[in-house]
């Protein structure tokens, strides 16, 4: 599922990325699927990050659009407006979900909001990525109440 560089203190793993348009033309019998366009990485765990990162050429490879901009802030407290991409099917240990990506750097960067909808937890200790233990077959997302009382 992952693997890590312990010298470095990196949590790092493998991810499949998929361009969801793709996806979505081949369920409505519009591309075959042969042509749906992957890319499989050694991605860095950046908990300090909110979003995923791509670098422009993993965009460029996966045929994603940009569909707006977003201001990213660096570490150092910098700023800059960057592209963000259309959707892409992100998957992680057998678990997948639908992500934008900011798009900048030289390295798939896996974020926060991956981590939340995938339900995965960082172990630190292990550097590595676990599915929470609460949920250990596949992810749940909390949702608020929406139920309506119904009065005759």
């Amino acid at each position: 599922m992952e693997r890590s560089r312990s010298d470095m203190g990196e949590v790092r793993v493998a991810v499949k990325l998929t361009n969801a348009v793709d996806e979505a033309l081949v369920r409505r019998g519009m591309l075959m699927p042969a042509e749906v366009r992957t890319y499989e990485a050694d991605a860095l765990v950046d908990t300090g990050a909110v979003r995923m990162v791509l670098p422009p050429q993993v965009v460029a490879r996966l045929g994603l659009g940009v569909r707006g901009r977003r201001v990213a802030e660096y570490a150092d407290g910098r700023t800059e407006a960057v592209d963000v991409t259309e959707p892409l099917v992100v998957e992680i240990a057998g678990r997948d979900t639908l992500e934008e990506a900011l798009v900048l750097g030289d390295e798939v960067l896996i974020g926060q909001t991956v981590l939340e909808k995938l339900d995965l937890f960082v172990d630190s200790r292990r550097q590595r990525l676990i599915p929470n233990p609460a949920h250990p077959d596949q992810p749940v997302t909390k949702v608020k109440s929406t139920q309506v009382e119904v009065t005759s």
